[in-house]
């Protein structure tokens, strides 16, 4: 049970300023957690203390604050504090006011990153592949990876050590002779009956023996098994084993900081620079390092140690933390960290302060990786302000603009037309921001009721307050796409500060763009080499590249259901058994009565429907 403790009577009346004094000497020396709101309401930091009245009033001792404290503690109008029962309490209320409000001045976890997995499937012979999702019994799931190239590359090892399949489930089981996969030693083939269910079983228990990091008793059982074939004068199979047994012995080698036990945890580490901070993220699973990530949290008021116990609290209570996390430091909030995250594990979880052996080395390579990732940040982000800045003064804005979105069009002779919106600001693309929208009741290859349709339910959007207004407004084309960009902009009374057209030059060749603007007949060239022109050509290929990528998908999906769509008494389930059946339209079309009337749901009517309506005209 929690307790909120409402702000004084005289706070609450209005005129007369906060006192800061007063309101900590009605506090309880007990758990809690206190938010601070400025004058015009907005809550501005969120915190969490063992003993309230301690914990806000070290806000109000000048000479152990930090400058930025300052900053933060001059706009207090008023402080509202919740007693709770515990500091685990604490901190879960903690972590769902930021979660829920963000506050301008808490470290807050830009938290848009969903690690994949490696899934053995639940079938007779699993399929090996790569999965990013929920993840449900009876599939086994091996993880989390840092990156999609480090399952895939995980998948290829596998794939040469013991050849199990990652081919989809409708493939499987419509083969009659074996693929390619089987040709170039990465599968045997069990699709057609080329191993036994049981040779295959033991080859899926040596892959999980290695994903669990019991890599040497692969190696003992190879060994045996090598020699029990050779015994037996059988040595194909013998040479076979042998090749697998110097494969993993390979992949032991390039494990260089592996452990000799089945150790599961996490090593996470701090690096910070111009007052930034970058967290590195080191997965260990079965004592096998499976790569790095990275993370930049936005950072208000906080030091080190708070950026890192931010960190641990938004990250984990959002995700299953492993038995152990490694911390390049003492934090003070440990144990109610860990009596949290243990709860919602249900299992037991530690915070370690590893200071040598090998999970000291885990946490050094860690933090090496966070230093660079935050250094390569840097310098991007000069590069970008030097772009943005050459920008400004190309269209003579009076500051580099901040935020920048193009529009294009794409679409194949009128079918299926896409348009995108891109989004670009100081550190370069905001991919969360971006928009495609499907154009509707337009002539088909009517490029200038398209962008005039995007630009309307873009900048309407845009008026209602659900996005700010862009600095600049690049449209991919000439004076017609541009005039329709300024009619939507004067409709709705929205101004736009620089609104540009880009052309392709005479030889559609990249440094010959034309630049035309809203009022003016078109810009000079700017010179190949310029810095403004360099990031303009950057978001137009990125608005280019997202609006094909949208609109191939949109053709594809078009294309596949459009001829099983218009079947009489064919519903979206009974498609998608039928898809599932043959593995896609194709096998479909190539189906005969006796095979399409076997689906479930189907039945011979219906079935003679169905391909009667595919093989009108043949």
């Amino acid at each position: 049970m929690t307790t909120t403790l409402p702000p004084p009577a005289e706070a609450a009346s209005a005129p007369e300023p906060f006192d800061p004094k007063g309101f900590v000497a009605t506090l309880p020396m007990r758990p809690g957690v206190y938010r601070m709101f400025a004058a015009d309401g907005e809550l501005i930091y969120v915190g969490k203390a063992r003993q309230l009245k301690q914990r806000v009033g070290s806000y109000f001792r000048a000479d152990l604050m930090a400058p930025k404290v300052v900053a933060m503690v001059r706009q207090i109008a008023r402080i509202e504090v919740t007693v709770t029962r515990s500091d685990t309490e604490a901190l879960l209320l903690e972590y769902n006011l930021i979660k829920q409000h963000r506050p301008h001045y808490n470290v807050l976890l830009k938290d848009d990153k969903t690690f994949p997995y490696l899934r053995l499937s639940a079938h007779g012979f699993p399929r090996m592949t790569f999965y990013r999702g929920v993840r449900r019994a009876p599939d086994r799931f091996f993880g989390p990876y840092p990156s999609t190239w480090a399952v895939r590359e995980t998948v290829t090892q596998l794939q040469k050590l013991f050849r199990l399949r990652t081919c989809e489930d409708t493939y499987f089981a419509h083969r009659s002779r074996p693929c390619l996969q089987h040709q170039i030693q990465r599968c045997t083939a069990p699709c057609v009956g080329l191993i036994s269910q049981a040779d295959y079983a033991r080859d899926v228990e040596s892959a999980v023996s290695v994903l669990e990091g019991r890599n040497d008793d692969v190696a003992r059982d190879l060994g045996t098994r090598m020699e029990t074939a050779a015994e037996a004068l059988e040595f194909e199979r013998a040479a076979q084993l042998r090749d697998q047994l110097a494969a993993l012995r390979k992949l032991q080698e390039q494990q260089i900081i592996t452990s000799t036990t089945d150790t599961d945890c996490d090593a996470v580490a701090l690096a910070e620079a111009n007052g930034e901070y970058c967290v590195g993220l080191l997965f260990i699973r079965g004592g096998r390092s499976l790569g790095t990530t990275t993370f930049f949290p936005r950072t208000g008021v906080a030091e080190p140690e708070e950026v890192l116990s931010a960190f641990l609290a938004q990250y984990y209570l959002e995700r299953e933390a492993p038995p152990e996390i490694l911390v390049p430091m003492a934090l003070e909030e440990a144990e109610a960290l860990e009596e949290t995250l243990s709860q919602r594990a249900g299992r037991k979880v530690k915070l370690h302060r590893a200071q040598r052996g090998l999970k000291a080395k885990w946490l050094e390579v860690t933090r090496e990786n966070a230093e660079q990732a935050l250094k390569m940040k840097l310098t991007h982000r000069a590069g970008v302000a030097g772009q943005l800045a050459a920008l400004g003064v190309a269209l003579g804005l009076p500051a580099p603009p901040r935020r920048i979105e193009c529009f294009d069009i794409s679409h194949t002779g009128g079918e299926a037309t896409v348009a995108s919106c891109v989004v670009f600001g100081p550190e370069g693309p905001s991919k969360t921001e971006y928009r495609r929208f499907n154009i509707e009741g337009v002539e088909p290859g009517d490029d200038y009721g398209a962008m005039r349709q995007a630009l309307e339910r873009r900048f309407r959007r845009i008026k209602a307050g659900e996005s700010p207004i862009p600095d600049v407004l690049l449209i991919d084309g000439g004076k017609g796409q541009l005039a329709q960009a300024e009619e939507v902009l004067a409709a709705l009374g929205v101004e736009v500060p620089a609104v540009v057209g880009v052309a392709k030059g005479a030889d559609r060749r990249v440094g010959q763009e034309r630049l035309f603007r809203l009022g003016e007949e078109f810009a000079d060239l700017l010179p190949p080499d310029s810095p403004a022109l360099h990031v303009v050509q950057r978001v137009r290929d990125e608005a280019h590249r997202f609006a094909i990528t949208g609109h191939r998908r949109s053709r594809a999906k078009a294309r596949q259901g459009s001829v099983l769509d218009d079947v009489p008494g064919l519903g979206p389930t009974r498609r998608r058994a039928l898809l599932k059946q043959f593995g896609g339209l194709k096998g479909v079309q190539l189906a005969g009565l006796e095979d399409l009337s076997a689906v479930q749901g189907i039945g011979p009517h219906l079935a003679q429907v169905i391909y009667d309506h595919l093989h009108a005209g043949a």
